[in-house]
C-alpha cells in the first residue's frame, strides 16, 4: 500500500544535520540581537550556506523560531515525561530543578529565551501567543504540584499554590538574566533549591540534568560547512 500523498517525506541524515546547523545559528543570533534585528540572510551566512539553501529547509524566520522553541519544549518534556504534578508533585519539581540545571549548560538558548520572551510582550510578535500559553500552562502545573504537596503537609501550611507557582517562575526568569550577565556569580540551581527549601521542600538531592542532553545547547551544531556551501556566494547584509 502506498503512503498518503500528504505525508512528509523522511529527511536524510545530511538534511537533518543541515537543519541542525541552521537552528544552532538562529539560536545564537536571536540570543544576541533578538528576532526582528536578524535576517534570514544573516542566519544563512552564519550557518555557511546561501539564502536559497536555507529556504529549502525553512520557509521563514517564524518557522525557525517556532521550531527552536518547540525543540526546547521537547527537551523539557523528556525530563518531565510521565510525571503527573497531582500524583507525583515532588518528582515533578525535581524535574523542574533538573531543567534549571540544564539551562546552566545552554547559554545560547537561555539567551534566546530571555531576549525573545521580552520582545513577545508585544501582542503582534510571532511568539506572543506561544509565551502567553507557556506561562499559563506552567503556572497551572506548578500550582497543582504545590497544592498536592500542601495537601500532604510537605510544604508550609501558609503556602498559596498558584502564588508560589508564579513566584517560582519569576525567580527562574530573573535568575536567567542575572546568569547571562555574570554566569560565574549566579548559581541558578542552588537559588531555586533554596527557594523551595524556604517553602518547606528540600530538593537539594534532586538529580542533575543528563549531561548528554545538556551539552549541545539544545540543538546540535552539525558539521562544518561543505565545499558546496562554503564556496557559495553570500549576501549577508541584504534583508529579505
Amino acid at each position: 500500500m502506498s503512503e498518503p500523498a500528504d505525508r512528509p517525506a523522511p529527511r536524510s541524515p545530511k538534511g537533518e544535520r543541515t537543519r541542525a546547523r541552521i537552528l544552532a545559528s538562529a539560536a545564537e543570533l536571536f540570543s544576541k540581537s533578538g528576532f526582528h534585528a536578524v535576517s534570514l540572510r544573516d542566519i544563512a551566512a552564519h550557518a555557511g550556506m546561501t539564502h536559497a539553501g536555507l529556504l529549502h529547509h525553512f520557509s521563514g524566520k517564524e518557522a525557525l523560531l517556532i521550531e527552536l522553541l518547540g525543540r526546547r519544549d521537547e527537551d523539557d518534556a523528556a525530563v518531565l515525561l510521565g510525571t503527573d504534578p497531582a500524583t507525583s508533585p515532588r518528582r515533578f519539581l525535581e524535574g523542574i530543578v533538573g531543567i534549571v540545571d540544564r539551562n546552566m549548560h545552554t547559554p545560547a538558548l537561555v539567551g534566546m529565551y530571555a531576549k525573545i520572551s521580552a520582545e513577545a510582550a508585544d501582542p503582534d510578535h510571532p511568539a506572543h501567543r506561544y509565551f502567553t500559553r507557556r506561562y499559563q500552562i506552567l503556572r497551572g502545573l506548578l500550582g497543582t504540584a504545590f497544592g498536592a504537596l500542601a495537601a500532604l503537609g510537605e510544604v508550609h501550611p501558609d503556602v498559596e499554590p498558584l502564588l508560589t507557582a508564579g513566584q517560582l517562575l519569576a525567580l527562574m526568569d530573573g535568575l536567567q538574566t542575572q546568569w547571562l550577565l555574570e554566569p560565574d556569580a549566579v548559581d541558578m540551581r542552588a537559588s531555586v533549591v533554596d527557594f523551595l527549601t524556604r517553602v518547606g521542600l528540600d530538593l537539594s538531592t534532586a538529580p542533575l540534568f543528563p549531561v548528554g542532553l545538556a551539552d549541545q545547547d539544545g540543538v546540535p551544531a552539525g558539521p562544518e560547512p561543505t565545499a558546496e556551501t562554503r564556496d557559495s556566494p553570500k549576501n549577508a547584509d541584504a534583508r529579505p
